[in-house]
């Protein structure tokens, strides 16, 4: 006989109605099966969904709202409602609307929670500014050992809410092969730059056909390497050329081919021929990855047959051609020789690393304070919303926008203090209203 698989710790969001439990199911399973209103109640059933939080999986469930027969809600009814859900429940969020003052209701919930006797993290939703911080701690009254204030709407204080809740959660003590971290690589760039033999290179098989032809290699070719406990996973793609040239089938094939491994990669190398220099479609094809918001190593190969010799003046030419490009690391290597090759595997590792990093809401804020930036637009509050790329969100107060250079300034400085070298860095602004305007 099989071994029953072991169920998923589920996890139970919990609270009165219109405090967000289907926003937060949402954000939690990144679904939309939660239908989410501003009508009181429109939850009426129980809904599961499945969420991963570093490795680990669950099942949550959103067990709705109630409409009362009354104005008065019924902390009761709530709880009955919720019964089922709770006896089998790991954990216990318990959701409450952060821009109201606590309520008899609200007092009258905890304390049937806490009889419960299962863990429980209350979660002040609604808190999407720094002004609205300070309310969070209000909620402290209601004894609840964990609080955190997030908003599910924005996505804001989630990772820390999951941290609080799959704490205790078993872990596999055997973990399968396929959990080897792996990263995936694409190999990009003009016809007959070199792909191949780079390929052959870093993963010691003369796999790839290799031919001085132009645009000899049509289809990708998979190949993994393991080193110091990572897989490498290298995707030789087809040389991608102008679309306006590409006559044959096989290579339009190729172009579409090409993107479609960069969107499935986490690393891209791009590969330049030193021997002939920089032409126009190289910052075209760069721009794919770009695009796709990925890691980015400039190889410039063949280095050991081009008559500059000066390294300093190739990479300046690099670097003027490929301005938007002035944050990927360059590294010179001939694929042929191998020079430089067993390089790139650390070089890959740390651009994964840098594009998998992710700071804490309150290095973020103390960091902007420490900028003493000025400017015309008051920054509120920064926080960072996704990794691979690195994604921030800054909210700033008015409907004026920040200025683009404004928000260049504070990507070289997150580069600086953080280190997101290879990375690309998304920044995005939101506005918030005043108080004057909120009042």
């Amino acid at each position: 006989m099989h071994p029953q698989p072991r169920r998923l710790p589920v996890v139970v969001i919990v609270g009165r109605p219109n405090v967000g439990k289907s926003t937060l199911f949402n954000a939690l399973t990144r679904t939309r099966r939660s239908i989410v209103g501003d009508e009181p109640g429109i939850t009426r059933d129980r809904i599961r969904g499945q969420a991963e939080h570093n490795g680990l999986r669950f099942e949550v469930i959103d067990t709705g709202g109630i409409i009362p027969n009354d104005e008065e809600l019924i902390p009761s009814e709530i709880f009955k409602q919720a019964r089922v859900a709770l006896e089998e429940a790991a954990h216990v969020i318990f959701l409450i609307d952060g821009r109201t003052e606590i309520t008899a209701s609200d007092r009258e919930l905890a304390q049937m929670l806490r009889k419960l006797g299962k863990p429980v993290t209350l979660a002040v939703n609604k808190i999407d500014a720094p002004a609205r911080e300070s309310l969070a701690g209000d909620f402290y009254a209601l004894g609840m050992p964990q609080l955190v204030s997030v908003s599910a709407e924005h996505r804001l204080g989630l990772e820390e809410l999951l941290d609080l809740v799959t704490a205790e959660f078993p872990k596999d003590e055997d973990p399968p092969p396929e959990a080897m971290p792996e990263i995936k690589v694409a190999i990009i760039g003009r016809p007959n730059v070199g792909k191949s033999t780079l390929l052959n290179a870093l993963v010691g098989e003369e796999r790839a056909i290799v031919s001085p032809v132009a645009g000899t290699t049509r289809d990708a070719v998979d190949e993994s390497v393991i080193r110091d406990g990572v897989k490498y996973t290298f995707v030789d793609t087809a040389g991608i050329r102008r679309k306006g040239k590409t006559t044959e089938m096989a290579e339009k094939l190729s172009v579409v081919m090409a993107r479609r491994h960069i969107r499935l990669s986490n690393v891209v190398l791009f590969v330049l021929d030193a021997s002939e220099g920089l032409v126009g479609l190289d910052a075209t094809i760069a721009g794919y990855a770009v695009e796709d918001g990925r890691s980015v190593i400039l190889c410039v190969n063949k280095w050991d047959i081009t008559k500059e010799k000066k390294r300093k003046v190739f990479l300046q030419a690099v670097r003027d051609e490929l301005k938007f490009l002035e944050w990927a690391r360059v590294m010179f290597l001939s694929a042929k020789t191998r020079a430089g090759v067993d390089h790139l595997f650390a070089g890959i590792k740390q651009a994964y690393e840098a594009a998998s990093h992710r700071v804490t809401t309150g290095e973020l804020n103390r960091f902007v304070e420490s900028l003493n930036m000025e400017t015309d637009v008051k920054v509120r509050y920064i926080t960072q919303v996704s990794v691979r790329p690195p994604t921030f969100v800054i909210f700033v107060g008015g409907q004026q926008k920040l200025h683009f250079s404004i928000e260049r300034f504070l990507v070289n400085r997150l580069r600086e203090k953080f280190g997101f070298e290879s990375a690309p860095v998304i920044l995005k602004t939101r506005q918030t209203a005043s108080k004057s305007a909120r009042n």
